[in-house]
Formats: structure tokens, sequence, C-alpha cells
């Protein structure tokens, strides 16, 4: 029987282009399909895939956010990140959440599909470059080193995703649904956040939220109150 996958980017074309190099042989089937982490969890719970394919730049949860949710529920299921990006941020943080590969989007099908025999056997695969850049963290001794400064090490896994989603200008009716919380959760998190951190405003947010790398891009208007 031919392995089920979901695919998970934000890009139809993206995902159109995977399923044609996949339906060249009949090791694996594409069982559906998401354009955002939090539908990718949902259709993870609901259909228990044996491979996830997950593009790490997702809106409302990212790809490292949805794997660690999607292995909370589904242990069984194993997940391969697909990045445009190779910093070693990305990396380790895919790593951290459980994934099994990290598979850039520039690869070749051959090394795509080797990826995915991999993992379906019970392995891990890194692309090359990939590779290189870990193993240069581990001869600088600071693979360990976290990928966040240390002022965000006072917050929850839960407040960081609630951070990274007020940086990217999200109102908090807008990541009550995102993240399937109570509004007044929400609320709860940021007031928690900014005594935590020592700011008052979304601006001091979004500025150490850019700043620990956390979210790339603010949003237009929140760029400009950020001194």
């Amino acid at each position: 029987m031919p392995y089920n996958i979901l695919l998970v980017d934000d890009h139809k074309i993206m995902r159109d282009g995977i399923k044609a190099i996949l339906k060249r042989g009949e090791e694996f089937h594409v069982a559906g399909e998401a354009e955002n982490g939090v539908d990718a969890v949902q259709l993870a719970r609901k259909s228990l895939p044996d491979i996830v394919l997950m593009d790490i730049g997702l809106p409302g949860l990212n790809g490292i956010e949805a794997t660690t949710e999607i292995l909370r529920h589904c242990p069984n299921t194993k997940v391969i990140i697909l990045s445009m990006y190779d910093d070693e941020n990305s990396v380790v943080g895919a790593i951290r959440s459980g994934a099994r590969a990290f598979v850039l989007k520039k690869a070749s099908d051959a090394d795509l599909l080797d990826a995915l025999r991999t993992v379906a056997k019970g392995g891990s695969y890194l692309s090359p470059q990939v590779s290189d850049r870990l193993l240069n963290r581990i001869q600088r001794g600071d693979l360990d080193s976290k990928s966040v400064p240390s002022v965000l090490e006072k917050l929850s896994p839960r407040e960081l995703q609630v951070l990274r989603l007020v940086a990217e200008g999200k109102t908090s009716k807008e990541i009550a649904v995102v993240l399937d919380l109570g509004l007044q959760t929400v609320r709860s998190y940021r007031k928690t956040m900014m005594k935590k951190l020592n700011v008052n405003n979304v601006a001091g947010l979004t500025q150490l939220a850019l700043a620990a790398g956390i979210t790339r891009f603010p949003t237009p208007d929140l760029a400009e109150k950020i001194p």
C-alpha cells in the first residue's frame, strides 16, 4: 500500500508541482492538502497521514509550530519540512519540533523522493546544504544554544506563538481563531507577555520578535511605529 501524504503549502503551484512528482510512482498517495498551519493540524488529526510534507513559511501557525501540534496529537505521523530558507535557526527549530527531515525547495525531484523514502522507512534526512550548516554549528560548539534571545526565554511556547502573530499584525480576535483559543485568553497572554518583557505596546513586542527572528517581516503600519 502507498504511504498517505498530507501536503501543506500556501502556494497551489508548489503543491501541484509536488503532486506531479509523486504521481510518477506508486509509493506515495496525496491524501490531503492544506494551505495554512491551522488547517494542516486539523486535517492531520482527522486523517492520521503517514507523512506530512510541511512548508515552513505558512500563514497563521508556521510550519514549525504546526509540526509541534501535529506530533502532539499524531505521534506516529512523520513530518518533512520544506523550506526556501537554510538558515540555522530554521533548521534547528524544525529538528526541535520533531521533524524527521529538512528539505530545501530548490532540491531536485530525486532528492525529495529520497527524503520521503528515507523517512517512510524510519530514517532522517537533511539536504546537503543543511547538513553543512549544522556541521559548522556543531564545530563552533553552539548547537545547543537557544534560537531566541535570553529575554524571550521567559515566555512559554504558546506565548511565543502569540508574540509572533501579534508581530505579524494579527488582532486578538484573529489570534484566537488561529490558535483555537478564547478571546479573553489571548488578551491575557498579551498582557502577561508585555509584563514579562517590560514593554507597553505592540511596537515593542514587534521589535523583540524581529530581533529574535520569530517573524521575518512586520506589517507596514507597525514598521513605521518601531523606532
